[in-house]
């Protein structure tokens, strides 16, 4: 056996393990910057995906306007597409809108064409909703390869990843999901071990169809927003998070 070879098979396993962790992790940086927290410890992002969902969707901006909480929504272009007036109506809220891809690919196995392709029909499809193209984006399942980030760049979009993931798309009891949240409190009470804050990954919508279920998805941000309120946490959009830090 040629000695040269010898590491070889070790060599591609750490290859793949280095690829799968830039492709998938949250906090990664190897295939370019993210926005992956905020900018304060007492400051919390909550972003919803795969809307604007007209089952769901109200109901959400209801229960946020009650707590006076500001969020951001990665909007799937299709969907904006079908219900341009909810879309217009969560801006008109106050909330911040991003891009999601017009019909919610896994990004990881499209080549820069499309990628650029799905990124510039969301794009179109909220400028002739709201108005507006957005400057932030999130990729479908938070997959990227060495083009999504860069691609997304070259649009004015920054990419946005989070700090929690709690599943809420899973078919489990609301009560599950609510447990699966409370790292949020437990490191706001751990405020001077901490820099910066956290960026929770919800879900509004269901990327497969419109009136996708997310009831448990609301139900425990009913029992979450005043106690993380009462915690002293600020909600924020994206926008806010990165812009204006909290004191």
């Amino acid at each position: 056996m040629n000695p040269a070879l010898i590491g070889v098979p070790a060599v591609a396993v750490l290859a793949s393990g280095i690829t799968t962790y830039a492709a998938v992790h949250p906090r990664s940086q190897l295939f370019g910057a993210t926005i992956r927290t905020t900018a304060a410890p007492l400051q919390l992002a909550l972003t919803f995906d795969d809307g604007p969902n007209p089952a769901i969707t109200p109901l959400l901006l209801d229960l946020l306007d009650r707590y006076n909480a500001r969020a951001t929504f990665f909007m799937i272009g299709r969907f904006v597409r079908e219900c341009p007036e909810l879309a217009k109506e969560v801006a008109a809220r106050g909330h911040l809108i991003g891009n999601h891809t017009q019909t919610h690919p896994n990004l990881l196995w499209l080549s820069p064409r499309a990628i650029r392709s799905e990124l510039q029909q969301c794009q179109s499809a909220l400028q002739d909703a709201i108005g507006a193209a957005t400057k932030v984006f999130r990729p479908p399942y938070g997959l990227r390869n060495p083009w999504v980030v860069s691609t997304a760049h070259e649009l004015g979009m920054r990419t946005v990843m989070w700090t929690l993931l709690p599943g809420d798309w899973l078919e489990k009891p609301a009560e599950w999901l609510t447990a699966r949240l409370r790292p949020i409190e437990d490191k706001a009470r751990e405020i001077t071990n901490r820099s910066s804050g956290d960026l929770l990954c919800l879900h509004d919508g269901a990327h497969r169809q419109l009136n996708g279920d997310r009831i448990r998805t609301l139900k425990a941000l009913e029992y979450w927003l005043p106690r993380w309120r009462d915690l002293g946490l600020k909600f924020v959009t994206i926008g806010q998070a990165v812009n204006t830090p909290a004191s």
